[in-house]
């Protein structure tokens, strides 16, 4: 591939062909400090021309404002990009601070309009149920998802930090085309139930912050003294104190295979997670968010990198030496469910 664009893969048994690596934006918007939107947009197309199709947004992300951003991009480009986006993190108009996790049918019809409003749209390729309110039956949730389809306004569905079982009940009211979930070096707790109930019904894995949201890069080691207060990353155990110490050290085992293959460590942290497509045999496609045309490029070239059983062996015993959470309280994904 002497331009450099990316191989395709389909995105479950029942979804569309796309880049075997998509692009994250939230950070184009929200939560990793201050943004350059010329060189948000500039990362945009670099990434359509590498071949990257399926771009992930959210209703949560800057309120709204990340799918206001990427409108203009989708509407240029409607017929070669996977749009992607997410409800159930509500806003409560008396403290934007907060997210109400929402999943009740009302609300869904809500969000997906509103949606479809601020991308300036008419359908939306992949909707996500970004998370699961455990009071709400997910058949209920899903069946309203499922109309959706039905009316048109929606294309596939997804879910995002589900359990196997809520995965398996899901997928019996309508197909399930992807899951989202974190999934990287540090974070493997999807691996035991998730994944292979996702490879049993065909659907595809979207690993989020398959760079540790930038820990893996080496691009700061301790989020308090590294991170503008603003960026979200400071809230995050693994990032801060001791358990910061603890983590940077381990990103020597990644720098060695690194070096190995004359690349960057966050390449061989990307390589890791495209290479869990042949090891557990469903399609993964992960969502590696960033800012800058030169680190997309970076990123994209990794879909090239083919580590050795010996480089896998040796990172795949990372994730247990891992201190510090994912989240400050975990109930909110699936390992805090299983």
């Amino acid at each position: 591939m002497t331009d450099g664009r990316i191989t395709t893969a389909k995105l479950g048994d029942n979804g569309p062909e796309v880049g075997v690596q998509g692009l994250g934006c939230m950070g184009m918007s929200f939560a990793y400090g201050p943004s350059d939107a010329d060189a948000s947009r500039a990362t945009l197309e670099r990434a359509l021309e590498l071949g990257v199709t399926f771009y992930d947004t959210a209703d949560a992300y800057g309120a709204g404002e990340n799918e206001r951003f990427l409108s203009p991009f989708f509407k240029a480009h409607r017929d070669e990009v996977v749009i992607a986006t997410k409800f159930a993190l509500s806003i409560p108009p008396e403290d934007p601070t907060r997210r109400v996790i929402r999943n009740d049918p009302p609300y869904i019809r809500e969000a997906v309009e509103a949606s479809l409003k601020r991308l300036d749209v008419d359908v939306i390729d992949l909707y996500y149920m970004h998370r699961r309110d455990v009071n709400v039956p997910i058949e209920e949730s899903v069946g309203t998802m499922a109309d959706l389809v039905r009316e048109g306004k929606v294309k596939h569905l997804g879910l995002s930090e589900v359990t196997a079982e809520e995965l398996r009940a899901a997928h019996a009211v309508h197909p399930i085309a992807a899951v989202q979930s974190e999934w990287s070096l540090f974070s493997r707790d999807i691996e035991p139930k998730v994944v292979p109930a996702a490879r049993d019904l065909g659907v595809a894995l979207v690993p989020y912050s398959p760079l540790g949201r930038g820990f893996l890069t080496g691009s700061f080691t301790n989020a308090d003294q590294d991170l503008t207060p603003d960026d979200f990353r400071r809230q995050q155990p693994r990032f801060t104190g001791e358990n910061a110490t603890t983590n940077a050290a381990l990103l020597e085992l990644i720098r060695s295979v690194a070096r190995a293959h004359d690349a960057s460590p966050g390449q061989i942290a990307l390589a890791w997670v495209q290479q869990q497509a042949s090891v557990h045999r469903l399609p993964v496609i992960p969502i590696p968010g960033t800012r800058k045309p030169s680190r997309l490029e970076e990123n994209t070239a990794a879909t090239r990198i083919v580590l050795t059983e010996e480089q896998l062996d040796l990172l795949n015993g990372i994730a247990a030496q891992v201190a510090g959470a994912r989240y400050a309280d975990m109930t909110f994904t699936s390992a805090g469910r299983e």
